[in-house]
């Protein structure tokens, strides 16, 4: 399957590379547009599901690294405590 990475910046200006082991990322962020926290977790959510479902399709298994990354892009979140100003930005991605 075609992995990539898509780099984002949080609220907060920090940048973090992000993993999917499917492309399916570009279905749901554009390079160059930012969005509401909110809108982000919940399509990272969304896309990172699928990306791990097409995997256990595949090989028979979740991938853990996708779900981890959900996780770790949750628990980020979670820092920002919901606040309706803050917006993540799609930097890039990288196949």
């Amino acid at each position: 399957m075609p992995e990539m990475r898509f780099v984002i910046r949080w609220p907060d200006g920090a940048i973090e590379s992000c993993y999917s082991p499917s492309l399916v990322i570009k279905d749901f962020f554009s390079p160059g547009l930012s969005y509401s926290l909110e809108a982000f977790v919940t399509s990272a959510r969304e896309a990172l599901t699928i990306a791990s479902d097409r995997v256990a399709a595949r090989y028979g298994f979740p991938c853990s690294r996708a779900l981890g990354q959900l996780a770790r892009i949750e628990a980020v979140a979670a820092r920002f405590g919901g606040a309706p100003e803050a917006r993540v930005a799609v930097e890039s991605f990288e196949e």
